[in-house]
């Protein structure tokens, strides 16, 4: 197979964002968008990826060197169009050879399905193979005036079409593939002679054309190809990623009464027979077992639950939570790093931090691992089968044995020996009568005070 390569254009203003992230770096599903496109071009077999940035968004280019390395970074400077930038990404390219796939950063639908026919198209023949789509309002975008052959012959921008033109539905998605060598040669050729002074993708058409190359186009679904410039694009790309995604947990088996209430994340993993009740969001990095229930209203991130376990309602799991078979974590239960064990218990109003709970154990309601000292975390170790009494802090780093208990309202500060029982009160005293006194001298001065 030919050997593949990507160009990644990410050095757009995204000014309609009106946000101070850069556009590719808002999420759809938990993932930035520059991240998609990244996972667009490896799924269809891109080997090397090459990722034009702007100078005026160093955090793009730092998020492409923290995932693929500097070398994969292309700066733009200044941005002189989108020609100019497919040709920033040449250096870095100096020495492939093979096919060469364009594609824009901001659609965060693109699949690795909807580019493949552009390959398929190369492996035809093709010398340019443009991605096309046919979108329900195509008034903005540029037409693809094509022969009877079905040969692409030219792209007309919107404004510059005649009526004849502007009836024609097949759009150019602003992505392509070329063998990289003659692509790159094309674009050299290209002018800026238009209202911007820009080089343009677009014209490298009419150049291959000019040259008797054959230019052919696949069609993708719009939604594929959608761009999200604006937060009202990111919101109808977000809402149509977690339709996908629900529409696929319910067809693998995953029971989800509302299922339109569920939020997911790009990796979200559930296993069939897991239950899902309303209002669930699940942040990125969270695998659900069979036979697992995650009630209404909880929130679940880095986490993983086990088979046959219940969470909620109204339960947080943050990063490095593991939650054991059977295990109950209840109503306004956070989890933080705690490794709970097959069976146990934490049914309401409790906050575990850093550390395990042993397989049988009982966490009472209001019951806190006092984690942190103000400068370092510290582990709480609660054995199998201990029982911790309501409203007990465990100041950590502290164990509690196998089989112990420790006495509700306790401040447990030593560990405690297994199946010992661990007190720390107050005497209770009593005062006959002060109640009583305490009432009537109240009202007495009140009395006084209104005299």
């Amino acid at each position: 197979m030919t050997e593949r390569a990507a160009v990644i254009l990410a050095a757009g203003q995204g000014t309609r964002m009106r946000s101070p992230l850069p556009k590719v770096l808002h999420r759809v599903g938990g993932r930035t968008m520059l991240d998609r496109a990244i996972d667009a071009v490896q799924g269809a077999g891109c080997s090397r990826v090459v990722v034009v940035v702007g100078a005026h968004a160093p955090q793009v280019g730092q998020a492409v060197a923290a995932r693929l390395g500097p070398q994969a970074v292309a700066v733009q400077d200044p941005p002189l169009g989108t020609g100019h930038a497919v040709l920033a990404a040449r250096p870095a390219l100096s020495d492939f050879a093979g096919d060469l796939l364009v594609i824009n950063a901001d659609c965060p639908m693109l699949e690795p399905k909807d580019l493949e026919p552009l390959f398929g198209l190369r492996a035809q023949g093709a010398d340019i193979a443009l991605l096309a789509f046919e979108p329900v309002d195509p008034a903005l975008y540029g037409r693809l005036i094509r022969g009877g052959d079905g040969h692409v012959l030219r792209i007309v921008e919107a404004r510059d079409a005649s009526e004849e033109e502007r009836s024609v539905r097949a759009c150019y998605s602003g992505m392509l593939a070329a063998d990289a060598c003659h692509l790159f040669n094309w674009l050299d050729k290209v002018g800026n002679d238009n209202a911007k002074g820009e080089y343009y993708l677009t014209s490298v058409v009419a150049v291959a054309v000019a040259e008797e190359a054959n230019v052919r186009a696949a069609f993708a679904p719009e939604s594929a190809v959608m761009g999200a410039d604006a937060q009202v694009q990111l919101s109808v790309a977000e809402g149509l990623f977690q339709q996908r995604r629900r529409a696929h947990f319910l067809a693998e088996g995953v029971a989800m009464p509302a299922p339109e209430t569920v939020h997911f994340s790009w990796d979200t993993e559930i296993e069939p027979g897991a239950t899902v009740e309303p209002y669930v969001v699940f942040a990125p990095g969270v695998k659900v077992a069979t036979g697992a229930v995650i009630r209404a209203f909880s929130h679940l991130e880095g986490a993983s639950v086990g088979p046959g376990a219940l969470v909620g309602p109204y339960a947080r799991l943050r990063p490095g939570a593991e939650i054991g078979a059977a295990a109950h974590i209840g109503n306004f239960v956070e989890v933080k790093k705690v490794k709970v064990g097959e069976g146990a218990k934490a049914n309401h109003l409790a906050y575990l931090g850093d550390g395990t709970v042993g397989a049988g154990a009982n966490i009472g309601a209001g019951v806190i691992f006092c984690n942190y000292d103000g400068f370092d975390k510290h582990e709480t170790h609660v054995g199998e089968g201990a029982f911790v009494g309501s409203n007990t802090a465990l100041v950590a780093p502290v164990r509690i044995g196998a089989g112990a208990y420790t006495g509700s309202g306790s401040v447990i500060t030593r560990d405690v020996a297994p199946d010992a029982l661990a007190l720390e009160r107050a005497v209770q005293t009593e005062k006959p009568d002060w109640a009583a006194r305490f009432r009537a001298a109240r009202l007495a001065r009140k009395a006084k005070s209104k005299a």
